[in-house]
């Protein structure tokens, strides 16, 4: 296992020895254990920060996958609520919320990071941190930038690997959480609950080891989207029945505006299902074959807060408000029920002899076995919608994707040697197929009925690469590569109807992507590091032809979308402090002809409408400071931080919001000035240990013209400051519970949807 002393301790230039006799350390390297080591090309002199099992479980309430990231510079996943399948990004250092295609996610080297498209217009396609549980996790390792060569251009912003755990003998756990948080907000005013049940069981014998893994999560989330009136859209006089409630704000423009009542109230019953299989053919020879399961069926509701005389909700029709007039239809207080059912399939062939020569076989498949979402129509409001009546069903049943790569590793004088060369060729095949119908009778149970939308493309990315890492001289390394890529999207349809289909003829080109990368140990508690890559983040099937539209929101595509082409660089300084490693990192991006998704609201067709675009150039420069340590000061305290500083402005664009020119000189949407985090952690008995975090975010903005000034309110994105606490105790050698609060100081905090406020985290695990 490649293990980091502390904390999000920086783990580049490393050798990636797991068959090292002993543990080895040297500056700006990680500690190489015997074990499971990270996936990532841990040879280039680039940052790199990861956290193992131990500290998680010390340190963090993890109730998904993702939260193991929540404490790791730059890093923010807008998680909503426990459980959130469909709005989870990864957002980096020059990379927000909205663009999940710009970063790399895996487990085990299979990937989970969703390239069918780009945030959440229309359809949604975050990670699918679903198929990967706390409990499993053995350490996590983020790469910042697109710095190697064997990833594809979307590790723009980060590449992300999680390690699971396989045995090396008998093992079995089980893990019980319960989280409440009491909610507050406009008119609501209510406790929502999660209960996470898991059992793992492992066991090693002879040449063969396997891994299980089941967790079932039952979660009441937070409402997450609030039906609104802009106050002036409405019409001056008595008409519509006169309601009572409507919550008087502003929006994010500030723009005075009445919020009606809530929505998407997701209560999701989820079950995970992991099987791991290993064989050691040989000594140094490893075939492994991983089955993934996720399923999940998930109810969102809708509360009115609107009374009329009688004291009875209203969902629709004519409304009057304080003299003005709207209309309400079934799109405001929308139901959706979905039933879903993903599998994941990984399978490699891995030599590891760490001699003259290794090589690798891998395959993964992820596939959308069902993937149903129904929904009332705009002419069956509630409260008859919650009985059946018209509505439509969206299938995307066959969607998915595939990858198979060859990957070879070359040390001509072995481990010790000068160089050590990886080269490899890799394809990535993705596949889109969503269709949505119209039900006449019943939504709940009926079939599909007449064509609403059908979309459906091809992708496919077939790309070459090699790197050298180069010790030349005593103190010095360099890592030179290059990564060659042929895109091609084809079988592109957009189809609204019989007589309305659009199919878009095939689209290939070809970017050749250098990487290079320099590291010198200027003295030996202190190494010097630079990095510098060119990426190019293809279109998705999604952007290109995904065009959708439900009953309260609508996606356009555009099928002749341009590449977004990045240069991004890195200089780096690290500092042995004795007990503690401090990094400085100094870094650029330039990012041409971005790919960006922006939702506006439009008042008039009371409809969330997204776009996608290119914009024209975007040029980002920052800092980042990291600090962690052990023992700091004091025997059982470990202290980590970060604070980064990132200046993101839209240099160039001949698009804009509402007039030309609007976005030119304008901060990138969800990319914060600043943003910081700290942790401290205090064993202060050998079975006691407290946790004390924090995280803050400076001003941000959704949209390209930063227009919306409010950001503390719905479709906002505010600043947060924000703390977490957590408390250890080892019952027994078998037995641990922890308690934890999040979000201690009870911040209500935005980012478009409102986040999570104070919860209460009770866990229980076993060990044997």
């Amino acid at each position: 296992m490649l293990s980091l002393p502390a904390f999000g301790q920086t783990s580049a230039d490393a050798v990636s020895a797991a068959t090292a006799d002993s543990p080895t350390k040297s500056l700006g390297m990680v500690t190489v254990n015997s074990g499971q080591p990270t996936s990532l090309p841990t040879q280039i002199p680039t940052t790199m920060e990861g956290i193992t099992r131990e500290q998680i479980e010390q340190t963090i309430n993890a109730t998904d996958s993702e939260d193991a990231l929540k404490y790791l510079p730059s890093l923010l996943v807008r998680k909503r609520y426990i459980g959130d399948y469909n709005h989870a990004i990864l957002s980096s250092r020059a990379s927000g919320t909205g663009n999940s295609a710009r970063s790399a996610v895996y487990a085990d080297g299979i990937l989970l990071s969703n390239y069918l498209g780009n945030g959440v217009g229309g359809l949604s396609f975050p990670p699918r941190w679903g198929l990967v549980t706390p409990e499993e996790i053995e350490r996590v390792d983020v790469m910042y930038g697109p710095f190697s060569a064997a990833y594809p251009g979307n590790s723009v912003g980060a590449v992300v690997d999680y390690v699971t755990r396989m045995p090396t003998k008998f093992e079995a756990h089980g893990k019980i959480d319960y989280v409440s948080q009491p909610f507050e907000l406009y008119s609501t005013s209510s406790t929502f609950t999660a209960t996470q049940a898991s059992a793992s069981l492992g066991n090693k014998n002879g040449g063969w080891s396997w891994w299980i893994n089941a967790n079932r999560t039952d979660s009441h989330g937070q409402p997450l989207t609030f039906p609104t009136r802009v106050v002036s859209t409405g019409a001056a006089g008595n008409a519509g029945t006169a309601v009572s409630g409507a919550v008087l704000e502003r929006n994010n423009a500030n723009l005075p505006w009445y919020i009606l009542g809530t929505g998407t109230e997701y209560h999701t019953i989820q079950d995970h299902l992991k099987i791991k299989l290993a064989y050691d053919i040989t000594p140094t020879l490893r075939a492994a074959y991983t089955l993934g399961y996720w399923q999940n069926k998930s109810e969102g509701d809708s509360v009115s807060y609107l009374r009329n005389a009688a004291g009875q909700p209203v969902y629709s029709g004519p409304v009057n408000i304080n003299g003005r007039s709207f209309t309400l239809n079934g799109g405001d207080f929308a139901l959706t029920r979905e039933n879903l059912s993903h599998v994941m399939h990984g399978l490699s062939v891995k030599s590891h002899t760490q001699g003259v020569w290794d090589w690798e076989v891998a395959a993964s498949l992820y596939d959308y076995d069902r993937d149903l979402k129904r929904q009332n129509g705009v002419a069956n409001p509630l409260p008859a919608a919650a009985v059946g009546g018209a509505g439509t069903i969206a299938d995307g049943s066959g969607t998915g994707w595939y990858t198979l790569a060859l990957k070879g590793t070359w040390r001509p004088q072995g481990l010790k040697g000068a160089h050590i060369a990886d080269f490899g060729v890799q394809q990535d095949s993705y596949k889109l197929r969503y269709r949505t119908s119209n039900i006449a009778g019943n939504w709940l149970a009926d079939g599909a009925g007449t064509l609403a939308s059908n979309v459906r493309g091809d992708a496919q990315l077939q790309s070459l690469y090699a790197q050298d890492a180069w010790a030349f001289a005593p103190r010095w390394k360099t890592v030179l590569g290059a990564r060659v890529e042929r895109w091609t999207a084809s079988d592109g349809l957009t189809n609204f109807s019989a007589s309305n289909a659009l199919s878009f003829s095939s689209r290939s080109e070809s970017f050749v992507s250098p990487k290079a990368a320099l590291s010198w140990q200027w003295t030996d508690d202190t190494v010097l590091k630079a990095s510098a890559g060119r990426a190019i983040r293809f279109p998705t099937v999604g952007e290109l032809y995904g065009a959708t539209a439900t009953a309260n929101s609508q996606f356009i595509n555009d099928p002749n979308l341009r590449p977004e082409k990045s240069w991004t660089t890195e200089l780096t300084a690290e500092k042995d402090l004795g007990s503690g490693l401090l990094r400085l990192t100094f870094f650029t991006e330039n990012t041409r002809d971005a790919l960006y998704t922006q939702t506006a609201f439009d008042p008039v067709a009371n409809l969330n409408i997204s776009r996608v675009q290119n914009v024209g150039r975007i040029a980002t420069k920052g800092l980042e400071a990291a600090y962690n340590g052990f023992d700091v000061g004091l025997k059982g305290l470990d202290l980590g931080g970060s604070i980064t500083y990132a200046d993101s402005i839209i240099k160039e664009n001949s698009g804009f919001v509402a007039t030309p020119g609007d976005t030119v000189g304008k901060q990138q949407p969800n990319i914060p000035r600043w943003r910081a985090t700290a942790l401290a952690s205090y064993r202060f008995k050998p079975q006691w240990t407290a946790t004390l975090a924090a995280r803050y975010s400076g001003t941000q903005y959704r949209t390209l013209n930063n227009a919306d000034v409010n950001g503390f309110t719905y479709q906002g994105v505010s600043k947060y400051f924000t703390g977490d606490l957590r408390v250890r105790y080892q019952v027994s050698k078998a037995m641990t519970a922890a308690f934890g609060i999040e979000n201690l100081n009870n911040y209500k905090y935005w980012n478009f949807h409102p986040y999570p406020q104070r919860s209460y985290v009770a866990e229980l695990k076993v060990n044997l």
